[in-house]
């Protein structure tokens, strides 16, 4: 048996694990793009783009009320199913014999992601004694930048053997953290919660975002003024209308109207959600570049696009330094800003010759320092303002705000790159592509300043021991 210390540490290991895993199959499923088109015949990019917004729609929408409800009915009972039905759904996705197929199967592995993961964070903090707890949380928060690293490496690895293995790479690791955490992780609920979340205004949000991003990905094919474009247009309204509407209305809203009255918290989502669109869009566009214009390997594409990600530990505490000396909101706009140029410099650099240390690896480090003075902060920063009671539910809104312009930027480089026919069509495109980017970068800086704190600390009761919510999911995982 295990000593109190040595099941703790079991405890963190076994919680850490699973939410890497989910984190994991947010950045490795890129690589497999080009292969998984390959495998499923006459696939489109826009069809293909699906595989992943379905899985950033649904775990934006589903985010904050699965951490509720994981809250009120049992953390352990939550983090087990969430685990069961991504690792079941999983094998599905590797199983997938059509695109479409493979993007419900996504959809479903959205649902298990967005159980799990605010449920993990609520154990750990509820396993850990007071004095470990700050550092457990810091352990369990890295896991995601691990593999925002990691991802497209390993991804390039497994799709040398299959893209199927990207999926099936999960099942052992999620049979093993489920039967840990059913042994070690003792139950946990917030005896506090009452309300049930408001679902409706969950459906609601994925809807309006569904139905925005479907009017991006399939604009270029149906046409910018044809009437199915402009049904997804009002359709995307009239959701987001009746989402706002639900809540106002509902006990337990997925995004609190009083938090929308906090000047800095707005501006936080607003940077959030710009940011989020060429970091998310950068990814996948230099991916695209090597692997069909350059004709990378997965395994040399994955090798390839992970210095940029192991910048931004180094420039996240560099970016923590300066923040004794320069308001946050700065620092923020300066990494933006950093993003976007990074983006330029691809742009004016790549040509029909493969030279990836001369023409791609240098906007992609620069990129990367950008994402280390930005993301860390506006993910920490976001909540400074608000009162230690909804410091919980304000950092899992800023995450959903993240995932929401995840699904936005994926949708504006198939919107913006199309299908170019030779090398000179492809450039063109993809110079659009990062042109684009840079523009959305350019108005997060713009934004940025805006979310600085109005008082040194704010007000979030940092140093406090008070256990936050499962739905207070530590944005900077995912």
């Amino acid at each position: 048996m295990p000593n109190p210390s040595q099941r703790t540490s079991l405890v963190l290991a076994v919680l850490s694990v699973a939410a890497f895993v989910a984190s994991l199959d947010v950045f490795i499923v890129n690589v497999a793009f080009d292969d998984i088109g390959a495998d499923f015949t006459g696939s489109t990019l826009s069809q293909l783009s699906w595989v992943l917004n379905a899985y950033a729609i649904v775990y934006a929408a589903l985010l904050v009320p699965a951490g509720r409800i994981a809250d009120r009915y049992g953390r352990k009972g939550g983090f087990l199913l969430g685990l069961g039905v991504f690792t079941a759904a999983s094998a599905a996705c590797a199983a997938a014999d059509g695109v479409w197929w493979l993007v419900a199967f996504r959809a479903v592995q959205a649902v298990g992601a967005a159980l799990l993961t605010p449920a993990s964070l609520g154990l750990v903090i509820a396993s850990v004694p007071p004095e470990r707890r700050a550092g457990a949380v810091r352990i369990w928060a890295s896991t995601g930048a691990v593999a925002a690293a990691l991802g497209p490496a390993v991804g390039g690895v497994l799709v040398e053997a299959s893209w199927r293995w990207v999926f099936l790479v999960n099942l052992p690791i999620g049979a093993v953290a489920l039967v840990g955490a059913a042994l070690l992780v003792p139950r946990s609920r917030d005896e506090a919660a009452s309300s049930l979340p408001d679902v409706r205004g969950a459906v609601l949000l994925a809807l309006a975002i569904g139905a925005l991003t479907l009017g991006l990905v399939e604009g270029p094919d149906w046409g910018w003024g044809s009437a199915r474009t402009s049904a997804a247009w009002v359709v995307s309204v009239v959701a987001l209308g009746g989402f706002l509407l639900s809540s106002r209305r509902h006990a337990s809203p997925v995004v609190d109207p009083a938090l929308l009255r906090v000047r800095a918290f707005v501006w936080a989502n607003a940077t959030s959600l710009l940011f989020a669109v060429p970091f998310a869009a950068a990814l996948l566009t230099n991916i695209l570049w090597m692997q069909q214009v350059w004709g990378y390997s997965a395994i040399r594409t994955g090798l390839a696009i992970a210095p940029g990600p192991l910048m931004v530990p180094v420039f996240a505490a560099v970016s923590h330094r300066l923040a004794r000396r320069f308001p946050v909101g700065w620092l923020v706009a300066f990494g933006c800003v950093l993003l976007g140029a990074g983006g330029v410099l691809t742009a004016a650099s790549v040509g029909p010759t493969p030279d990836y240390v001369g023409d791609l690896l240098p906007g992609w480090l620069i990129g990367g320092v950008g994402v280390g003075f930005a993301l860390p902060s506006i993910l920490s920063s976001a909540t400074a303002d608000l009162p230690p009671a909804r410091a919980a539910t304000g950092s899992a809104v800023v995450n959903m705000s993240r995932q929401i312009g995840t699904a936005l930027g994926v949708s504006l480089v198939v919107a913006v790159l199309g299908t170019p026919v030779g090398f000179d069509a492809a450039r063109t495109a993809f110079r659009y592509t990062w042109w684009a980017l840079a523009a959305v970068a350019v108005l997060a800086a713009l934004a940025a300043p805006g979310m600085t704190p109005r008082r040194p600390g704010g007000g979030s009761g940092a140093g406090t021991e008070t256990v936050p919510t499962s739905a207070g999911l530590a944005g900077s995982q995912t």
